[in-house]
């Protein structure tokens, strides 16, 4: 391959696994739990420039720097300013450079906002819908809830221009509120919209906890949201939903970019503070360590993956899968949803009877509104 073509996506953890919120539902707080050390603390600058100055060094196309928690936040702006100068520092080619943070908004001020604003960063904001919704889950280490300070914050984000998606963690709570979010998100003006299912712990039988997602309420859940959004779409409305927007696109024969979409996980790679590497956002574990960027090459985590078959074992899916209808859009799903791995596959998506149910009822109405894209 060209290295000029190589686009770079790194998901750096600067504050490790801490974070100034106790959400009921957090998937980090158990994978972290899941490790022989829970925590790695804070990054250090040399760790940070190790990363950048290895990641640039290739002539790679582009690279995107993101940043998650835990809460990035936590590791103070002054590290983020330090991060960005050893971008411009090692970036001798000028290759394109993207950022993104991912936050609960917690701490978000003026001074926060304006450096995000000016180094463009993308910010992905977690809120989970309205008050009501928002404050069953994600409290704060006093169990109080945290809405009204999220909400406040992102009014901050609006005044300095800062670029923004709400990031929507699908709970049992959001999902029987669906017809009541959705509106009320519409109603503020917060039109780019993510919603990501909820996980429950590693291993254990899921379904068991008030705030899991089970394939019966994320089903009504898919078909309540697609046919407001659909609705708004036929009418003229904007309103950029991920998980829509990328069937669409696929109908219209171009690749998902969302990585559970794709049907086999993608060569990402997620830094710990410490500078551990690993495969993926939900199994930074032990046993799937990469190696460290202070000492190891991306070569060398390239090499690891591969003898570890990440990526391959993503790609068998249950034989159910290849006899489906829709099997073309869904792909099997993310990973994390198709544990364990069965023989010489993965077990079937957990979320399959809610995909099924969506796509017999969204298809037609997704290829209408493809067919009116030029």
């Amino acid at each position: 391959m060209d290295q000029s073509t190589i686009q770079r996506h790194m998901l750096i953890k600067p504050a490790s696994s801490l974070c100034n919120l106790r959400c009921r539902y957090c998937f980090y707080a158990d994978v972290a739990a899941n490790r022989e050390v829970p925590s790695y603390g804070m990054m250090s600058l040399e760790t940070a420039e190790n990363l950048v100055r290895k990641a640039l060094a290739d002539s790679v196309g582009s690279a995107t720097f993101a940043f998650q928690g835990g809460e990035p936040t936590l590791r103070g702006l002054d590290f983020f300013r330090d991060f960005v100068a050893f971008v411009r520092k090692y970036n001798v080619k000028d290759i394109p450079i993207a950022y993104a943070l991912q936050t609960n908004g917690f701490t978000i001020d003026d001074e926060w906002a304006a450096f995000f604003a000016e180094n463009k960063f993308l910010l992905g904001v977690s809120l989970d819908g309205t008050v009501r919704s928002h404050n069953r889950n994600r409290i704060d280490a006093n169990k109080e809830g945290t809405f009204k300070t999220v909400w406040s914050h992102l009014q901050i984000l609006q005044t300095h221009g800062v670029e923004f998606n709400i990031l929507t963690v699908v709970s049992a709570d959001v999902a029987r509120a669906i017809d009541k979010i959705y509106p009320f998100y519409m109603e503020k003006g917060l039109y780019y919209q993510q919603y990501i299912p909820c996980l429950d712990p590693l291993g254990e039988e899921r379904g068991q906890y008030d705030y899991s997602l089970t394939p019966e309420l994320y089903g009504d859940f898919l078909i309540k949201l697609f046919d407001m959004w659909a609705a708004d779409i036929k009418r003229g409305q904007f309103v950029y939903n991920r998980f829509f927007e990328n069937l669409v696109g696929m109908l219209k024969g171009y690749p998902p970019e969302s990585c559970g979409m794709v049907g086999t996980c993608q060569p990402q790679l997620v830094l710990e503070a410490d500078g551990s590497v690993y495969p993926c956002d939900f199994y930074v574990l032990d046993e799937l360590k990469l190696g460290n960027i202070n000492e190891d090459d991306f070569a060398d985590f390239e090499r690891r993956r591969n003898e570890i078959g990440f990526i391959e074992q993503s790609a068998a899916p249950d034989p159910e899968c290849l006899q489906c209808p829709y099997a073309f859009l869904c792909r099997g799903g993310c990973r994390r949803d198709r544990e364990p791995q069965q023989d010489e596959h993965m077990s079937l998506n957990y979320f399959c009877p809610a995909f099924k149910r969506f796509y017999a009822h969204a298809l037609p109405v997704l290829r209408e509104i493809a067919s009116r894209i030029a």
